[in-house]
């Protein structure tokens, strides 16, 4: 089975829009739709991913945590537990040995 999912971190309200704009010295916050756009709708999501610190969540395995900087509440939870044990069910073929 193929499950495609939708792995973007949406960037919403004015502060996000002027955060981005600085970071990669473009007007988002004129033209947001650009923020939808592939690649830099993958770019945008890495950005914010390192500049809220959700690493260092995802690395402890605090999901509640990571899933509140990401949302501001736990919806999608459960689902992202799911996920995450999928994933260290298959990390051995995906990850190279040290």
């Amino acid at each position: 089975m193929f499950i495609a999912l939708e792995a973007r971190i949406q960037i919403t309200g004015r502060a996000n829009y002027a955060a981005v704009s600085k970071a990669f010295g473009e007007d988002f916050t004129a033209h947001p739709e650009r923020l939808a756009q592939s690649p830099l709708s993958e770019l945008v999501s890495c950005w914010w991913w390192k500049t809220h610190g959700c690493n260092e969540l995802a690395d402890s395995g605090d999901f509640v945590a990571l899933t509140r900087r990401i949302n501001g509440g736990t919806n999608g939870l459960s689902d992202r537990i799911e996920l995450h044990h999928r994933a260290k069910r298959v990390a051995r073929w995906l990850v190279p040995k040290p």
